[in-house]
């Protein structure tokens, strides 16, 4: 029997000792939602959104990004706040301007900032008088735009022309001192393979690195004209220039072969008489008895263009 009683007396003690951490717990509980039902008038730091922005100007400076408010509320919502202040929505075409300042007043304005927090008027005090907000006119330039497709053509097609952009140029604003550092725009990057007929389609431009910078359009088109090519051939007689009257200069060879690209449309249209192949006795004091042969005509319609002879031979004949 004594072993017994002995057994039971631990779970005695325990009951009384569950009970009352039970009761502290819910008493606890209790504190805490009748503290926080009560009202209590704290300052309050709201991180600030602008919008409507004026299209002609820039936020410069330090923009302030919160506001203080002086709040009296329960406890609950200041609680609330604090950990998860909500956002005001400042709209700046609200605001008047100031010299090189927009003034956001915020009495005048105070309605419309409470119906975002969901308080009374009388319950709420702004630590300052207005936000000013510097700014500064956006400048305004055109800026070209460069390419960055890549074109991969099919065995026997070309380009008839260079990649054509629409439009070439965009109107950009931004601050002057950006503006005047700001060149020319790239378009992303994009390749097109195995290219047989005329391409066409849009490309976006590349703004990363244009944070500050407002384009009047984002996307170009460009299109590219494709064309079945061959390849022809024409030998003609190389024109020696500048030689000094009464000086006898014999070159060899005096005819080169040139190889080009051309439209099977255009084809025959291509003949000797479309080039020009020319050296210049001028640079013979340099040369160790070679001239350079230079294309100085060539047709609008080839591409591609090689010669199978660049450097030609000299002698002077006394």
């Amino acid at each position: 029997m004594k072993t017994k009683l002995k057994d039971k007396k631990p779970w005695i003690k325990r009951g009384p000792l569950k009970t009352f951490s039970f009761f502290l717990g819910f008493s606890a509980v209790i504190w805490v939602v009748v503290q926080f039902s009560k009202e209590y008038t704290e300052v309050i730091e709201m991180p600030i959104i602008y919008t409507n922005l004026p299209k002609d100007k820039i936020l410069v400076g330090d923009t302030p990004k919160t506001l203080d408010l002086r709040i009296r509320d329960r406890g609950f919502y200041i609680a609330w706040n604090r950990v998860f202040p909500q956002k005001i929505t400042i709209d700046i075409s609200d605001a008047s301007e100031e010299g090189k300042s927009l003034v956001y007043d915020l009495e005048l304005q105070k309605a419309a900032i409470l119906s975002q927090l969901d308080l009374d008027y009388e319950k709420v005090v702004f630590l300052q008088k207005n936000i000013k907000i510097n700014f500064e006119q956006r400048a305004v330039k055109k800026v070209a735009i460069l390419s960055s497709i890549d074109l991969s053509f099919a065995v026997g097609y070309s380009a008839l022309e260079e990649i054509k952009l629409q439009p070439d140029s965009i109107m950009v604003s931004g601050a002057a001192t950006i503006l005047d550092t700001l060149k020319t725009i790239k378009t992303k990057s994009l390749k097109i393979n195995n290219i047989s007929n005329d391409v066409k389609g849009k490309v976006k431009l590349e703004t990363g690195n244009l944070k500050e910078v407002s384009l009047y359009q984002e996307e170009v088109n460009y299109s590219v004209r494709t064309e079945k090519f061959t390849e022809g051939k024409v030998e003609i007689p190389i024109k020696l220039l500048n030689v000094p009257e009464g000086t006898n200069v014999v070159i060899f060879p005096k005819d080169v072969v040139i190889y080009y690209q051309v439209s099977l449309k255009d084809f025959e249209k291509i003949d000797s008489s479309s080039f020009l192949v020319a050296v210049d006795f001028k640079n013979a004091k340099d040369s160790d008895g070679f001239l350079i042969a230079q294309i100085l005509e060539e047709p609008t319609q080839v591409n591609n263009i090689r010669l199978n002879e660049k450097k030609i031979q000299f002698v002077i004949k006394r």
